[in-house]
């Protein structure tokens, strides 16, 4: 076996399995020697079948005396129940719809046992426990630390685990491309023997030090690549836009606020990088409705005012309209502002020859405008990507919700302007020192303060029989001419997501190690269902509009125009609202399933109400009980602090769900997480030494090198 074999060629694996499987991301062996376990069973301590306590999660060894398969009365369910016994009792065994078992299992067969004791009324009964015969060598399934991995549906763990261990041979090929130095440093595992262990641990001191060994290694490329890109960055020239400071402060009296010290301090950072003869590669980041966009537009200002063109890119087209209108209200008087996606095409000051009625030759228009540097800002999504976009004089790039695009799309927007300044804006809020972390490769700018006189949004968690109480509320909104955003996890009923099981778990021991198990969701809210219950029943005197990312573009950019211009009173939307829509006159946020949320991203919802001098509302409907759930959000409640929010997310749900998709484009952490500062600290300071002498280290940087490619093809 190779570690290039398709999974198709593994023993047991037809083309169904084949299928689940890619659906995990397995394709080669190599993939599923990577697919890590996130939690253990502990199944080691084997006791006597006497001594079985009900509730207890333990592993039992004895003989089958008898094994039948019988059809339940009520549910018609095949039952497989088997009797099995030691020296100190017996006890029943039951297992449902799984038929084959009698075909594995015989009467005689000695057995270990695993799972968890049930008390019925006919005495202990061991209901589907994992089993696996006494005979065999090197038990995997019972009587050890058992690895449970993340499924999806129509694979088993027990499956997952004979696949596995199919593969687990190839770790012995596996190269070590850390310097033995570094490992004799950091007390590090081989990697062979990590990979093994993190699979099938001997105990929790082989468990904890293969994981240690793995996460280091996933840290300490992230750092690696970061600080590759720093020291390359200095190598480049960029322009050096002297800063107009006459005209700057024209621009800021004619705001019609006052900036925030935050707003300041982070301004001037950028337009001092954008002095220098290297390119500047800084990260804004800002809460909800701090201001980051005006911050960018003085940049932006600046760079035309040097007689460089700016390109803006979102991540959707409701977003980067957004920007535009933004943009050309604050600068349109003294330059041309384009908006340039897939599907549409706009230019500020520029009326088009009325004879020109193709949407073609339209377009090619502004595409010569650009080419010729005669638009000044040019907003739009990945379409500023295409090969048919050509910069006349590009000098600052600026890309919103970076994290919304891979690496490779960053990449090549950089290189549209090979020389140009790079500005990212997030909204999500991310402490200092995880940040340093995701975005090592940028400097950072925080906006961590609002804009005075704004009104706290009044928070509250409704449960369902204060519903009709809190529907109520929202209809004299209305009624006073405000508007609200509804806000539901899904687009159609019964979708099927790969999701995080919902039961969410603030366990961070060495027995619960990433994301939770991949599983269909049937029972959330969906938008069209939401909109026809809504419009039909709840708010039937109203107007009921909906958006889901499903839409075409025009119909999403029709939906917001008719509730940005109050043609429509409410707005039923899946998260595609949660990042930059700016309403001002809604007033009233309503978020079902809402203890399925994260905090920093209930708090993307949040944001964006609350935009006005009216008092704004947010509602969280529960559709879940759960103490867990109802302590984060009386934690929301209380607090308004993007940041504050973002720390107890981390806390309480753990860095894989909370900032799982900031890492998009960068490496998946498999094992690593944000919480694990000491690893952090430590890979940072190996990854300044590594660089700082590269050449010394050429398996160092030939793995580098390898997982660059391996994302880029992502």
């Amino acid at each position: 076996m190779l570690f290039s074999t398709p999974i198709s060629q593994l023993n047991r694996v037809g083309k169904t399995t084949s299928k689940y499987l890619n659906y995990l991301g397995v394709k080669t062996a190599r993939d599923l020697l990577f697919y890590f376990p996130f939690r253990y069973e502990d199944y080691r301590r084997v006791v006597p079948i006497g001594q079985v306590r009900e509730g207890e999660a333990v592993t039992i060894k004895g003989k089958i005396e008898l094994i039948s398969n019988k059809r339940s009365f009520r549910k018609r369910k095949i039952l497989t129940e088997a009797l099995v016994s030691d020296d100190s009792g017996s006890i029943r065994i039951v297992w449902f719809n799984q038929p084959y078992i009698i075909r594995i299992l015989k009467a005689g067969d000695e057995v270990f046992l695993s799972g968890k004791v049930r008390g019925e009324m006919l005495g202990s009964v061991f209901v589907s426990p994992a089993y696996e015969k006494a005979v065999c060598e090197g038990a995997i399934h019972t009587a050890r630390l058992v690895p449970i991995y993340p499924l999806t549906e129509g694979i088993t763990q027990k499956q997952m685990r004979f696949l596995v261990n199919q593969v687990l041979p190839l770790a012995d090929s596996l190269k070590e491309w850390l310097p033995k130095e570094l490992l004799e440093k950091e007390d590090l595992i081989p990697l062979p023997h990590s990979v093994r262990g993190i699979h099938f641990p001997e105990d929790e001191v082989d468990l904890e030090k293969s994981a240690k060994r793995l996460k280091f290694g996933e840290l300490l490329l992230t750092q690696l690549r970061a600080e590759l890109a720093r020291v390359e960055n200095q190598t480049r020239n960029a322009p050096e836009l002297k800063f107009h400071e006459k005209d700057t402060k024209e621009f800021i009296a004619r705001l019609p606020y006052i900036l925030t010290k935050a707003q300041k301090v982070a301004a001037w950072e950028i337009l001092r990088d954008m002095e220098k003869s290297t390119p500047m590669n800084r990260l804004l980041s800002g809460d909800v409705g701090s201001g980051k966009t005006v911050v960018a537009a003085m940049a932006a200002l600046n760079a035309v005012l040097n007689g460089y063109q700016v390109a803006v890119m979102a991540p959707t087209e409701i977003l980067a309209m957004q920007h535009y209108h933004f943009l050309r209200n604050l600068l349109g008087e003294k330059m041309k502002v384009s908006f340039l996606t897939h599907s549409q095409f706009q230019i500020s000051n520029f009326k088009f020859q009325i004879n020109i009625k193709s949407q073609i030759s339209k377009k090619r228009i502004v595409l010569d405008e650009i080419k010729n540097d005669k638009i000044n800002v040019v907003v739009g999504t990945h379409a500023l990507l295409s090969e048919g976009v050509e910069f006349g004089n590009l000098g600052l790039v600026i890309v919103d919700e970076q994290h919304r695009f891979g690496v490779e799309q960053r990449r090549l927007m950089k290189k549209k302007g090979n020389r140009s300044h790079f500005l990212s804006m997030t909204a999500t809020p991310i402490p200092r020192s995880l940040a340093l972390t995701l975005y090592g490769d940028l400097d950072l700018s925080v906006i961590n303060e609002m804009p005075p006189g704004r009104k706290k949004i009044l928070t509250r968690a409704v449960e369902p029989a204060k519903r009709e109480k809190a529907y109520a509320f929202i209809k004299e909104q209305i009624k006073q001419g405000r508007q609200c955003f509804v806000i539901c996890p899904l687009i159609i009923e019964n979708q099927k997501l790969k999701t995080e099981d919902s039961r969410l778990s603030d366990d961070n021991s060495i027995f619960n190690l990433q994301s939770s198990i991949l599983s269909p969701n049937t029972d959330r809210k969906s938008v069209m269902a939401e909109h026809e219950k809504l419009s039909k029943d709840v708010f039937q005197e109203f107007k009921v509009g909906y958006l889901h990312g499903k839409m075409k573009p025009k119909e999403k950019e029709e939906a917001m125009v008719k509730f940005a211009a109050g043609e429509t009173n409410l707005l039923v939307s899946t998260s595609v609202v949660e990042v930059g829509v700016n309403v001002p006159n809604a007033t009233v946020m309503m978020i079902e399933g809402a203890g399925r949320f994260g905090l920093a991203q209930l708090h993307q919802f949040r944001g964006r109400v609350g935009r006005s001098d009216w008092q704004s509302y947010c509602f969280l409907f529960l559709d879940i009980e759960s103490q867990k759930i109802k302590e984060r959000l009386e934690f929301f409640e209380k607090n308004h602090d993007g940041f504050a929010l973002a720390e107890k997310d981390l806390e309480m749900r753990g860095p894989g769900q909370v900032y799982g998709t900031l890492q998009s484009g960068m490496m998946q952490f498999r094992l690593a997480k944000l919480t694990d500062r000491e690893l952090i600290k430590k890979s940072r300071e190996a990854a300044k030494e590594i660089v700082h002498d590269i050449d010394k280290y050429p398996s160092v940087l030939k793995k580098v090198r390898e997982w660059e490619e391996e994302v880029h093809l992502e």
